[in-house]
């Protein structure tokens, strides 16, 4: 590939490292596993970026490449990943610096979406990321009215996850 070629794909991949930090923290417990999957996810990217036409966003395809690849390896794996405890390492963060009651709601909200189906999960993650239906429909290859649906009865799915 050319060498243009490859710096745009860095300095897209750059831009939006976010996005698969984010879906690699969904699909993944501890960091040996989500190191594992962001480099899978970079490693379909670059293998599919000679074929991104600029049709879409290239956060839109980003999104799109990292969830396909992210729930293909969800489905495939069998094995538990370890965890590790983070309560041992809150002396590395001053208490005025980290609000440890929101770090609880995100944990408890990651719990529950963990138990959703692949699937629902990146919709969630989406939505999450303030994108809005037409492009959450896009990326998921459904029709935006099924992505409004579909969010609705994940509300009411998590909800009584959180609150039996």
């Amino acid at each position: 590939m050319s060498n243009s070629l490859e710096q745009a794909f860095v300095t897209q991949l750059k831009e939006n490292q976010n996005i698969i930090h984010k879906i690699c923290r969904l699909y993944t417990s501890g960091d040996d596993a989500h190191k594992d999957l962001f480099q899978e996810i970079t490693i379909q990217l670059w293998k599919a970026f000679p074929k991104f036409r600029g049709e879409s966003k290239f956060s839109t395809w980003a999104y799109r490449v990292a969830l396909n690849t992210a729930i293909t390896l969800y489905r495939k794996s069998t094995r538990m990943v370890a965890t590790t405890d983070m309560e041992g390492k809150r002396q590395f963060i001053a208490p005025e610096d980290y609000n440890f009651e929101e770090e609880e709601q995100i944990k408890l909200l990651y719990k529950a979406v963990q138990q959703l189906n692949d699937i629902e999960k990146a919709l969630v993650f989406m939505y999450l990321e303030d994108k809005n239906y037409e492009e959450i429909a896009e990326t998921l290859g459904i029709s935006e009215v099924n992505a409004r649906v579909k969010m609705n009865r994940i509300k009411g799915k998590l909800k009584k996850i959180v609150n039996p």
